[in-house]
């Protein structure tokens, strides 16, 4: 890894250095927080959890062959160096800072309350048509997992797609101090983590913390469609680029719904115009694909080159990804929920042929609120064309009244995702569409398997 010599880790986090004097002028191959992950001449960062305290693995790890490690306590005898810390996380995250600073890369951040990941995706797409990219991985978008996605980049890496995820204040200063960031994407201001932030306001006050850490001439790509988003009129003293369907510079026209086949749309960028096809359902990927297009263009992208970016793009597994199983069809978007993102779910749901079933459960950190936002996701049903809704969860009983109350939908409500479950495999047949959605304590992703299973 490029300038990360014992020394320099020492040196950027602050610690003490112990080990021979010849060892401290070698490179790191690799870092880890894992004991399983630890590679030869390797770095390895104990964090003391809930349950396990990473220390305790450190004389394995040097049997395994690691250069050195980090700890927050004086290691009596220790079969390799390491370096003495205060808190290793904290270590963590300025280590992967200076890493960031080290290499000649543009940084791509990618921050708001919904729809992350699939922008996230979408993005690295588009800049694979031209660049070779790195981009987060699963879920790491927080203090642990973003050091550690900056930890995966080498040399031969040219842009870094990386996205942030927060749920108080402070923390997208720590992240965006991490990243760093050339290219700043917004996707939107919603009702999320309301438990911390209080309400929208608070949500913009803590994602544009992230201004505060981008590159000089660094630029803002925001959904100008976002009441709260097209506030912002300067950042770091220049005009955000700003995206959405009334927005002049770079929007969308024309838009086709092709049911779960995606949608086709004309793109205007910046004065030029193009019909491209969005291989993936959903009328958010709009807003994903004109944000990709807006960073395409911002790093040198030529039209074609995005356009054939945003046809390539492909879902993973848990958000929005479609699954053939059993004669039926399966919307996986079971990683997380929110308001804003249930009612997108719902509406690729009611776009899909046969008969339509919502199997839907708790989203959580909605604060004082909760109750009457799942009952709006309820309410939401009426003129839906959704045949059947399943829900389990104690807030889902409010989603459950709020169907019953407004809407046609055969509603079906269970305390107990198991209960839910057993009823669900009795209920379903050949040529159905089954949406699953819930945030991810709930732990939808058993209902996806019992389907496939089926």
């Amino acid at each position: 890894m490029k300038n990360m010599t014992l020394e320099n880790i020492a040196q950027c986090c602050g610690g003490t250095y112990f080990g021979l004097e010849e060892t401290k002028y070698k490179e790191v191959t690799s870092i880890a927080i894992d004991s399983r992950k630890v590679t030869k001449d390797g770095l390895f960062i104990p964090i003391r959890g809930e349950r396990v305290d990473g220390h305790s693995f450190i004389p394995q790890v040097f049997e395994a062959g690691v250069l050195a490690c980090l700890s927050e306590e004086k290691l009596e005898a220790p079969k390799g160096a390491y370096i003495l810390v205060d808190s290793t996380p904290k270590a963590l995250q300025k280590i992967a800072a200076f890493y960031r600073q080290s290499l000649d890369i543009k940084v791509v951040g990618i921050t708001g309350s919904v729809g992350k990941t699939s922008t996230k995706e979408m993005i690295a797409s588009v800049l694979k048509e031209k660049f070779h990219v790195h981009k987060t991985a699963g879920n790491f978008n927080n203090e642990i997992g973003l050091p550690l996605t900056v930890f995966d980049l080498r040399e031969e890496h040219e842009v870094a797609v990386l996205e942030m995820g927060i749920s108080d204040f402070g923390e997208m200063d720590r992240l965006a101090r991490i990243a760093n960031p050339n290219v700043c994407v917004i996707t939107n201001i919603g009702q999320c983590h309301l438990e911390f932030l209080g309400d929208r306001d608070g949500v913009l006050r803590a994602k544009t913390e992230v201004f505060a850490h981008m590159k000089e001439n660094g630029v803002a790509v925001l959904n100008g469609d976002d009441d709260k988003l097209a506030s912002v009129k300067e950042v770091c003293g220049k005009s955000p680029i700003f995206y959405g369907k009334s927005t002049k510079d770079v929007y969308a026209a024309d838009i086709e719904i092709l049911g779960l086949e995606g949608i086709r749309m004309t793109l205007h960028l910046q004065g030029e115009e193009a019909k491209v096809t969005v291989p993936i359902p959903g009328e958010h990927n709009v807003y994903n694909a004109m944000a990709a297009a807006c960073v395409g263009k911002a790093l040198g992208m030529n039209l074609d080159e995005i356009c054939r970016g945003i046809e390539a793009v492909q879902t993973i597994s848990g958000r929005s990804n479609l699954i053939t199983a059993n004669g039926m069809t399966i919307i996986d978007d079971c990683y997380n929920a929110n308001p804003v993102s249930m009612k997108a779910s719902i509406d690729i749901l009611s776009h899909a042929k046969g008969r339509k079933i919502a199997v839907l459960g708790d989203m959580g950190e909605l604060g004082k609120d909760e109750k009457e936002l799942h009952y709006g996701v309820g309410e939401y049903f009426k003129n839906k064309d959704v045949d059947m809704l399943f829900c389990a969860g104690e807030l889902s009983a409010e989603l459950a009244r709020g169907a019953k109350e407004h809407t046609n939908c055969q509603v079906k409500y269970f305390v107990d995702r198991e209960e839910l479950i057993e009823a669900l495999l009795q209920e379903v047949k050949n040529e159905d569409t089954i949406l699953v959605k819930a945030s991810h304590f709930m732990d939808y992703a058993k209902i996806v398997e019992a389907l496939k299973n089926k």
